[in-house]
């Protein structure tokens, strides 16, 4: 029988009122979102229901009330006995797998992004950092121009076969998306973020991230989360730990991560979370796998049995 797996987006996604309907009117959302917000230092529920976007859009902000709203998702969907063989997350969706995965508490899980935000936001701020997205080229040929760039940019994101995301300082990545664009790429595009996410100039948060880690322990079952930067099963406290570590300077391997969950078996993927980024990128990574979007409006996942909801 073939396998299902969970996946979860990472930033980008978030929009001012994500998660507020459900929160008023399913009360089994309503309880799950207060024991996240109850558990945190930072009044997120006003934020992700009310605004600012500004505020919704700082790092800080953004990591936890996207992995809040997978998490209080996902809860629903197990519920309804749905239940997942293997898990896989985007950059900080990768967050919300843990919680997915049963690997942390959901509480536990939203706190420990919301450490990764703080983290992050304040090494960004060190940096002169940015990001672009790199269109119609093969993520080989791209490492391979990148060479020839003074300064620090690195191809970190391998989201589908034509579309790979570069990071570094910004001098570094304006350049290289001119260079780039004369080497055949048809799109070079700078992405509105805080910082070069996901690439060497975050190691400084992978440091601090290491020793937020050590304050939990992943209790490892038997559904399993596909790790970003290997694309590999992890498998136990301390694998996850170096992930953990790595993942905030290291590559999100997302072609690669779908790959294998086709090789583990899985046949059909649910995307947990607000919008539909990764269906529209697992398309065209593979076109034989069944997505199905689990988003935020959907109210009716109350409905949900053994089958899917897709709006």
């Amino acid at each position: 029988m073939g396998k299902v797996a969970f996946v979860y987006p990472g930033q980008g996604t978030q929009y001012v009122g994500m998660g507020k309907e459900l929160y008023e009117k399913n009360k089994r959302a309503k309880e799950l979102f207060d024991k996240i917000f109850n558990s945190l230092d930072i009044d997120l529920k006003k934020v992700m229901f009310e605004g600012p976007e500004d505020l919704l859009k700082r790092t800080d902000y953004t990591q936890p009330a996207i992995v809040s709203l997978s998490l209080v998702l996902t809860e629903l969907l197990k519920e309804k006995g749905i239940e997942p063989d293997y898990v896989a997350g985007h950059s900080v969706g990768e967050f919300a797998a843990f919680g997915g995965a049963n690997y942390l508490s959901i509480e536990d899980a939203v706190k420990l992004v919301a450490a990764r935000g703080r983290i992050m936001r304040e090494v960004a701020e060190k940096v002169n950092g940015s990001m672009a997205a790199v269109l119609g080229m093969d993520a080989e040929k791209i490492k391979e121009v990148l060479k020839s760039v003074d300064g620090v940019v690195e191809a970190v994101n391998f989201n589908e076969p034509n579309q790979t995301v570069i990071a570094g300082s910004k001098e570094a990545v304006e350049k290289a998306c001119v260079v780039l664009k004369e080497a055949g790429a048809k799109r070079a595009i700078p992405l509105a973020v805080s910082g070069p996410f996901h690439s060497s100039l975050m190691k400084e948060a992978g440091e601090q991230l290491k020793e937020e880690a050590q304050k939990y322990t992943f209790n490892i079952g038997k559904v399993k989360i596909v790790a970003n930067t290997t694309a590999e099963l992890l498998e136990s406290d301390s694998e996850v730990k170096d992930e953990i570590y790595r993942q905030s300077f290291g590559p999100v391997k997302w072609v690669d991560t779908i790959n294998k969950l086709k090789s583990l078996g899985v046949i059909k993927i649910y995307e947990i979370g607000a919008g539909k980024v990764l269906s529209g990128l697992i398309k065209k990574i593979d076109k034989e796998i069944v997505f199905t979007q689990v988003k935020t409006h959907q109210v009716k996942i109350l409905k949900l049995k053994n089958t899917e909801y897709n709006e």
